[in-house]
């Protein structure tokens, strides 16, 4: 006959109790040290870190991403401000393209860059003789520019989809904005224009810029043929750009940035696309990949470039390996950005954002208004 329970227990515990008590003291003691050791070696999640905030610095959090790659047409005067008719340099006349950049802009990929010589020939119809991309902004503005640039690079209709017109006061702003930018020159620039109230004095090295500077760097050209050097000292201040805005302090400045900016810019993005494509940048893998275009030789003495004859289109932008290529591109409906018609007066957007829906059908970005949230497919078609 089995034994009871009762009398199991206390063979278990032994003839004298008060030890087997101790017995089961002991062990669960060493149970609850057990216990003890195993939560210092691997310790529970920190309740009060799980229930955080998101981190300021995550571009996240500064705008939805645009859902397809942006391409972006930067047009840079030598005006000192956008609505200035004159350049106030050397020669002195109409304001003119001083620099001409495309940027593709994903979250998912690095910024794709294109710098677009400002001395590129071309012939416009009833023209006479050929002139260039630089002498287009005061016979058509964005859109002229836009529609050559287009045809000269090769890419859709409908691209690029956005433009940003900057001034020198845009671009000094700008960098002055973003705390200085930290830039490396191989060799000095000086030079003194009192015709024009200007001067350069830049040394070799290792330096931070601020907004003066800065112009200084990308205005400076010593003679007419030296474009290409101009260019290159382009690229320096646009990397040190992106290095400044991609730094931990990049997100929390963007914002105040954008809005400081709106007097200085002539551009069809509204401000939540502004937001978007700078958390797109923020987010995007480095470094930015910067393009040249194959140019032909210089004939003795001429100003004017032409493209690597041979050279295949589309001539950008460079593909990405394992990114299919969208074809989700804004369809543009705003007045200001129409293409140009000669004697047709252009509206361009000035800063401040229109209240305007957001986006249009088929843009990069979701169809939001600041309202009613996300439209659906069938009000985005009506």
């Amino acid at each position: 006959m089995a034994p009871s329970e009762p009398k199991r227990l206390l063979r278990w515990l032994g003839e004298r109790s008060w030890l087997g008590v101790v017995r089961v003291g002991v062990a669960a003691l060493g149970v609850g040290l057990t216990g003890w050791l195993l939560t210092s070696v691997w310790p529970e999640p920190d309740r009060v870190a799980r229930s955080a905030p998101p981190s300021k610095n995550d571009p996240a959090n500064l705008a939805p991403f645009p859902e397809s790659p942006v391409t972006v047409l930067v047009i840079g005067l030598d005006s000192n401000r956008v609505g200035d008719f004159t350049n106030r340099a050397a020669p002195k006349g109409p304001a003119n393209a001083d620099a001409l950049m495309l940027l593709r802009i994903a979250a998912t990929e690095p910024v794709q860059v294109l710098q677009i010589p400002t001395e590129l020939g071309v012939q416009l119809p009833n023209r006479d003789a050929p002139t260039s991309l630089a002498s287009l902004w005061p016979v058509g503005g964005v859109g002229l520019l836009r529609d050559v640039i287009r045809e000269i690079i090769g890419l859709p209709q409908g691209v690029p989809q956005r433009y940003v017109v900057m001034s020198r006061a845009g671009l000094r702003k700008l960098v002055d904005g973003l705390g200085a930018v930290e830039v490396t020159l191989v060799q000095s620039y000086r030079r003194v224009d009192q015709s024009q109230d200007y001067t350069v004095n830049l040394q070799a090295g290792r330096q931070r810029l601020n907004g003066l500077q800065a112009e200084q760097l990308v205005r400076h050209r010593s003679k007419p043929e030296n474009d290409a050097n101009r260019r290159e000292r382009q690229q320096i201040l646009l990397s040190a750009l992106l290095d400044q805005l991609k730094a931990p302090t990049g997100v929390g400045t963007v914002s105040s940035l954008v809005k400081g900016l709106e007097p200085e810019l002539e551009t069809n993005l509204s401000r939540s696309e502004q937001l978007s494509l700078a958390a797109a940048v923020i987010a995007s893998p480095t470094p930015a990949q910067m393009t040249n275009l194959p140019l032909a030789d210089r004939a003795g003495n001429q100003t004017l470039r032409q493209i690597k004859p041979g050279t295949s289109r589309p001539l950008w932008p460079r593909p990405q390996s394992g990114i299919r290529p969208t074809m989700r591109w804004a369809r543009d409906s705003s007045p200001s950005a129409r293409s140009f018609v000669p004697g047709a007066a252009t509206q361009p957007h000035h800063g401040s954002p229109s209240r305007r829906r957001a986006c249009w059908f088929h843009s990069p970005w979701s169809c939001t208004t600041p309202s009613s949230g996300t439209l659906s497919s069938r009000q985005r078609a009506a």
